[in-house]
């Protein structure tokens, strides 16, 4: 396949964009050649005005199987080139230099790296067809992209543990149980709703989506108290530049959307 088809992106007029891993043939395995081409996109899109939102999902039955091993085992990668790689080339460090918020649409199988990829993402939608495996310990690969530390924030200690170090699949109904995903909807519906719900945050302040997202971002990985005060700092700084006609033309909409739910 061409390089050039390895990622599909499609931009919406209505301020979002869609990325769609496509390997198939591979289940979507991160080669070389498609860890950089993801990221650049992911750099580009974050570069551009009319991109706010970014959906992430893989073509087939697989979202993505994590780094291309049968690549790694030929010699045609280094490690250094996988989850240690460089941040430019790094699809989960670009993931995270996307200021607007990133939904993963989970089609299939999320493995390893395709598992960090996943939680690289702001919210999670799956199809039932979504299933999820760290098989880091089975491979002899240290986790890079943060599943060893994401995950058990996310599910728990004791889950995280179970998952990482077994190496067992997690299916799309135990993930939803879990609070591992937002919700699961029908296969033929995942991308339909991944878009309604960008579109619905594209109703956001375009300040405030990204002002949020980072406040949100920035305090989870924060103790508790050092979170609320950063809280408190972002909201000083802003509030008080806020105006009160602006504020009240906006609650007549926040009024109307509501009254329409």
């Amino acid at each position: 396949m061409d390089d050039a088809a390895l990622l599909l992106t499609e931009v919406d007029p209505a301020g979002f964009a869609v990325v769609t891993l496509n390997r198939p043939q591979a289940m979507n395995a991160l080669s070389r050649a498609l860890m950089a081409q993801l990221a650049d996109t992911v750099d580009a899109l974050e570069a551009d005005p009319a991109v706010r939102v970014l959906i992430v999902t893989g073509a087939g039955r697989a979202f993505c199987a994590g780094l291309d091993l049968k690549e790694l085992g030929a010699g045609a990668a280094r490690l250094g080139d996988g989850e240690r790689g460089v941040a430019a080339k790094d699809p989960v460090a670009a993931l995270g230099r996307f200021r607007g918020p990133v939904i993963g649409a989970i089609n299939g199988a999320a493995v390893t790296g395709g598992f960090e990829l996943a939680l690289a993402c702001d919210v999670l939608l799956a199809s039932p067809n979504a299933r999820f495996a760290d098989t880091h310990a089975r491979v002899g690969l240290a986790s890079g992209w943060g599943l060893s530390q994401k995950l058990s924030r996310v599910v728990g200690i004791y889950r995280a543990n179970e998952l990482s170090l077994s190496g067992r699949w997690l299916d799309a109904a135990e993930a939803d149980a879990w609070g591992l995903v937002n919700r699961v909807v029908p296969a033929e519906r995942l991308l339909d709703e991944a878009k309604a719900l960008a579109r619905d945050m594209l109703g956001a302040i375009p300040e405030m989506l990204v002002a949020y997202k980072a406040t949100i971002r920035d305090g989870y990985a924060l103790a508790f108290g050092d979170a609320m005060r950063l809280e408190a700092e972002r909201a000083r700084a802003h509030n008080v530049a806020v105006d009160a006609a602006a504020i009240e033309s906006r609650r007549e909409a926040v009024r109307q959307r509501n009254r329409g739910a």
